[in-house]
């Protein structure tokens, strides 16, 4: 049999009557009198296999008993109907071969810690939940890179070793580079971006982003995974509509072919659908009052944090958008606002149910004066940064990006608090394996 005639519980949908072999796992045994289950997972979903004494192979039926979870199994069976299962089938099983044994799988149906979780993270995967949150990972980034596709974008890889910093020098992680010196894991993708923009017009990347950040919230890993787009001739009102637009075709996706992992999760589908609305706006200023309207004691000049972004939308369904924040705690890069200095023209958009900021952007400076200024200003080396300043002087044109993380849209999409969940290996401070 080549390989892709191979078949799944997916596919067995109109193949009611027909007996067929499937490869795959063990989830779980019981036993009610003379029948037999299983529950069985292939990669593209989880049924239940039934094993009936006179109509199973003898030595299948016996066989049972040596199932364990995580057996790897090769099972032959009559596909049936079933109410349970996602895609309505079940196997009457007529024959089962052990390909692979396990012998006291450490993570059973009992509470374990998260210490523990995390140590054994690699099986940890194999669980229901984990299960259900990887495919939605999965349904998100595959309609993020639709929806950039359909709207005429090109793929531009940037560099994860560099010397140009995007953010904060002080996050970043050193690497010994040769005899050149010291380089850096990259922070962002976003000034190799823009030198694109001028080929392509529309142009993202999507990979792993590193920040050295002593942080421990439920929001920081040390590496994460960023979806980052670069717009020519888009004004900052241009990137918030446009990143509103993504948000909604995500979410509408994920409620497409999602809902049985939704389920799985825990995860209202209700909720999300709510999102659909138009998002909220608020100036930076505007937000400043609001929160003070309601106890906070930020003053303006301050970022926001965590305590903030969740008290200026914990009554709102939708998420919203700050925009023109303080110069002083942002970027070199964004765009001065001409009505007001102290500001610069970017925005942060933030998740409901205080899951926060998913996603970061900004107009960047396009004159080549005001850039190196800034630089200066920052105290950056402005020989890191020539190659940067030369896009100002040959064709400069208004432009806007911003990136989003990945681990915190899917941590919002599923309900999942913290985003050590939502990537297969995270990275924390205190961990670095397995």
């Amino acid at each position: 049999m080549r390989w892709n005639e191979r078949l799944y519980i997916k596919d067995l949908v109109d193949k009611i009557g027909e007996t067929h072999t499937l490869y795959g796992w063990v989830q779980f045994t019981r036993k009610s009198g003379k029948i037999r289950f299983l529950g069985f997972r292939d990669g593209s979903s989880i049924m239940q296999g039934v094993l009936v004494q006179g109509e199973t192979d003898d030595a299948t039926y016996e066989m049972f008993k040596d199932l364990r979870q995580e057996t790897s199994i090769k099972m032959t069976g009559m596909v049936q109907q079933s109410k349970q299962s996602q895609y309505k089938v079940e196997m009457l099983v007529k024959e089962i071969e052990i390909l692979g044994t396990s012998e006291q799988f450490p993570i059973t149906p009992k509470e374990h810690g998260i210490d523990f979780l995390l140590s054994n993270r690699h099986l940890w995967l194999r669980s229901k939940k984990q299960v259900a949150l990887f495919r939605i990972r999965s349904t998100i980034i595959q309609a993020i890179r639709d929806f950039l596709f359909e709207n005429h974008f090109i793929q531009m890889d940037s560099p994860i070793l560099t010397r140009s910093v995007g953010e904060d020098p002080a996050g970043l992680f050193g690497v010994d580079y040769f005899d050149m010196g010291t380089a850096y894991l990259a922070q962002t993708g976003q000034l190799y971006l823009e030198a694109s923009i001028a080929a392509h017009a529309n142009v993202f990347c999507f990979g792993p982003t590193f920040r050295a950040e002593k942080s421990k919230t439920r929001r920081h890993l040390t590496e994460f995974w960023m979806m980052e787009a670069e717009m020519a001739f888009f004004d900052n009102d241009d990137n918030m509509d446009f990143q509103e637009d993504l948000i909604k075709y995500v979410i509408q996706r994920v409620l497409d072919r999602g809902e049985w992992y939704l389920g799985h999760l825990e995860r209202d589908p209700e909720v999300l659908k709510q999102v659909l609305g138009p998002f909220k706006r608020y100036s930076y200023s505007e937000a400043v009052e609001y929160l003070q309207s309601k106890g906070s004691e930020i003053k303006w000049g301050e970022d926001l944090g965590a305590p903030e972004e969740t008290l200026l939308t914990d009554d709102s369904p939708v998420p919203a958008f700050v925009y023109d924040y303080p110069k002083e705690v942002k970027a070199f890069y964004m765009k001065e606002n001409v009505e007001d200095p102290r500001t610069v023209k970017c925005s942060d958009l933030l998740a409901p149910e205080g899951f926060g900021e998913i996603i970061g952007g900004s107009q960047r400076e396009d004159s080549h004066e005001k850039l190196l200024t800034r630089i200066k200003e920052m105290d950056l080396p402005v020989e890191n940064y020539e190659w940067y300043l030369d896009l100002r002087k040959y064709g400069t044109v208004v432009h806007s990006g911003f990136g989003l993380g990945i681990e915190r849209l899917v941590g919002w999409i599923c309900g999942v608090p913290h985003v050590r969940e939502t990537i297969p290996f995270p990275r924390l401070m205190e961990r670095v394996t397995p």
